[in-house]
C-alpha cells in the first residue's frame, strides 16, 4: 500500500480538480457531438470500433505488451520454463490491465463528449459497446505483436470488412438500436476468437525478436526520462533495406542529390508512403483553412493541415537525421559550406513542395468557388506556412541532448513552471508550427502573413544551426577567412 500512495494521491487529484469540475460542466450542458438517432450512431461506432483497432495493432508492432526488462527476459530464457509460463502470465496481467483502464476511459470520453449515455437504454448499449471495445482493442494490441504482418493485414482487412456490414445492417434496419447491439455482439465475438488465437500464439513466438524489442523500448525508456524524447523516437524508425546499390552509377559514382534522397525513401517504403498520404491531405487541408481566413473553424483546419505538413515533410525523406550528424562532425568532413545542406534537403524540400502543391492544387479544384475570389492571398499564404513548416521540422531534427538550464525552477505565483519550458523544447516543432499559424492568421494583410513566415522559418534554421554548433564554427569562420 506505501508504494501505491503516491499513485492514488494523483490520482485523487486528477479526480477533485479536473474529473468532477468536467462532469458537472457536461451534466449542465449540451453534448458537444450529439449524436442524434441510434440510427446515426451506429456507423460512427463502427468506424470508431475499426480505428481503434488497427491503432491497437500498429502500437502492439512497436511496444507490445510482451516488452519486459532485458535482465528479467534474459533470465527466463535462461531456464528451461516454457515461455507460456512466463509470457503467458505476464501477457494476461497487462491484458487485464489495459482493459480495466480501457473500460472506463472510453465509458468516460462517450460520456463527456456525446449524448449516448443521457437515456438509460441508450446507456446500456454504450457500456456493451465500451466492454467489446476495450476487450478487442486488449487484445488486438497483443496480435500485433505475436502475429506476423500478413496476419495483422488479414485482420485489419476482416473488422474493416466487419464494420461495413454492420453499418450497412444498421442503417437498413428499422430500429436504430438494433445496430449498437449487433455492433457490441460482433466486438464481443471478434476479442474472443482473436484473444485465443493470440494467446495461443506466445508458444511460437520468436524470443530473439522480442529480446531486440525489449532492449529498444528500455533505451527509449531511458531516453524519455532523461528529457531526450527525440532520440527515443528515432529508435523505432525503420531500418532501410533494398535498394543500395540504385544510390551509385554503372561508372562508379554517386547519384545527384535528387535521386539518392528518393531512392532513400524507397528504401522505407511504410514511412514514406505514410509521408506522402500526410503531405496531400495536410497540403489540401492547409489550403481550406487559409483560403478560408477569417471564417472561424478556418483556423483550427488551418493549424491541423499545417500539422500534418510538418509530419509528412519529416517522414518523406530520410536525410534529415543524417544531416544532424553530418553537422554535429562538420570538422571530419571537407565539404565546402552548404554542400551538406544541399546534399541532404534538396530532397525534403523538393518532395514537400511538389505535395503541397498537388494536395493544394486539389483544394483548389475541389472548391473553387471558395478560393477563386481571393486565389493570390491564398498561395502566399499556403507558401509561407510550408516554408515555415519547413523551418520547423529543420528546428526539430538539430535537436540533440536536452540543455540543463532548460531543469533550473521557474518559480511564480502559479508554482515552479520549468516543466513548460521542458515540454516546449520537446516539442518545438508543433509550437512553432501552431503559434506561427495563428500569428499569421491575426494579420490582415497576406503579404504580411507571408513575410512573417519566413522570418519565423529563417529564425528556426539559425537556432538549429546553433544546436549543432555549426553557426559558429562554419559560417563565422569561413565569413572571417573571406
Amino acid at each position: 500500500m506505501r508504494g501505491h500512495a503516491y499513485t492514488l494521491y494523483l490520482v485523487a487529484l486528477f479526480a477533485v480538480f479536473y474529473l468532477v469540475p468536467v462532469v458537472h460542466a457536461r451534466s449542465t450542458s449540451r453534448a458537444s457531438v450529439p449524436l442524434g438517432s441510434l440510427t446515426e450512431a451506429a456507423p460512427w461506432a463502427c468506424a470508431l470500433a475499426v480505428a481503434v483497432c488497427w491503432a491497437a495493432q500498429i502500437a502492439g508492432r512497436f511496444w507490445g505488451p510482451l516488452v519486459v526488462q532485458p535482465f528479467l527476459l534474459h533470465v527466463f530464457m535462461s531456464t528451461d520454463i516454457s515461455p507460456t509460463r512466463y509470457l503467458g502470465t505476464i501477457a494476461r496481467r497487462r491484458l487485464a490491465y489495459a482493459v480495466t483502464a480501457g473500460l472506463p476511459a472510453a465509458c468516460a470520453a462517450a460520456y463527456l463528449a456525446t449524448d449516448l449515455f443521457d437515456h438509460l437504454d441508450s446507456a446500456v448499449q454504450g457500456f456493451a459497446l465500451a466492454v467489446g471495445l476495450s476487450a478487442l482493442a486488449a487484445f488486438a494490441w497483443l496480435w500485433g505483436q505475436v502475429r506476423a504482418l500478413r496476419a495483422n493485414l488479414l485482420l485489419a482487412s476482416v473488422v474493416g470488412g466487419a464494420a461495413l456490414v454492420v453499418a450497412g445492417v444498421s442503417r437498413a434496419a428499422p430500429d436504430g438500436g438494433v445496430g449498437l447491439w449487433l455492433l457490441a455482439g460482433v466486438l464481443a465475438a471478434t476479442a474472443a476468437v482473436v484473444g485465443r488465437a493470440a494467446l495461443g500464439a506466445i508458444r511460437t513466438v520468436d524470443l530473439a525478436r522480442i529480446a531486440r524489442e525489449s532492449a529498444r523500448a528500455s533505451q527509449a525508456r531511458t531516453y524519455a526520462w532523461t528529457g531526450t524524447l527525440h532520440h527515443a523516437l528515432d529508435l523505432y524508425r525503420p531500418e532501410p533495406r533494398g535498394f543500395t546499390s540504385a544510390l551509385i552509377r554503372s561508372d562508379g559514382r554517386l547519384r545527384g542529390y535528387l535521386p539518392q534522397g528518393a531512392i532513400r525513401a524507397l528504401r522505407t517504403p511504410g514511412r514514406a508512403s505514410a509521408g506522402a498520404a500526410l503531405l496531400l491531405i495536410g497540403a489540401s487541408a492547409l489550403t481550406h483553412g487559409a483560403g478560408g481566413r477569417g471564417d472561424g473553424p478556418a483556423w483550427w483546419l488551418w493549424a491541423v493541415g499545417a500539422t500534418g505538413v510538418y509530419l509528412g515533410s519529416g517522414w518523406v525523406g530520410e536525410t534529415w537525421r543524417g544531416l544532424r550528424d553530418e553537422l554535429t562532425m562538420a570538422p571530419l568532413f571537407g565539404e565546402r559550406w552548404g554542400g551538406t545542406p544541399a546534399r541532404t534537403l534538396a530532397w525534403p524540400v523538393v518532395a514537400v513542395t511538389g505535395g503541397a502543391l498537388l494536395g493544394g492544387g486539389c483544394a483548389v479544384v475541389a472548391r473553387w468557388d471558395r478560393h477563386s475570389g481571393h486565389l493570390g492571398d491564398t498561395a502566399l499564404l499556403v507558401a509561407g506556412s510550408v516554408v515555415m513548416v519547413l523551418g520547423a521540422r529543420f528546428l526539430r531534427e538539430m535537436k540533440l541532448h536536452l540543455p540543463l538550464e532548460l531543469l533550473l525552477p521557474v518559480i511564480t505565483p502559479l508554482g515552479d513552471l520549468s516543466g513548460l519550458r521542458v515540454i516546449a523544447w520537446q516539442f518545438d516543432g508543433f509550437v512553432v508550427v501552431v503559434i506561427g499559424v495563428a500569428l499569421m492568421g491575426a494579420l490582415p494583410s497576406a503579404v504580411g502573413a507571408t513575410a512573417l513566415a519566413f522570418g519565423i522559418a529563417a529564425g528556426c534554421v539559425w537556432v538549429g544551426l546553433r544546436r549543432t554548433g555549426w553557426a559558429h564554427a562554419g559560417l563565422f569562420s569561413r565569413l572571417r577567412r573571406a
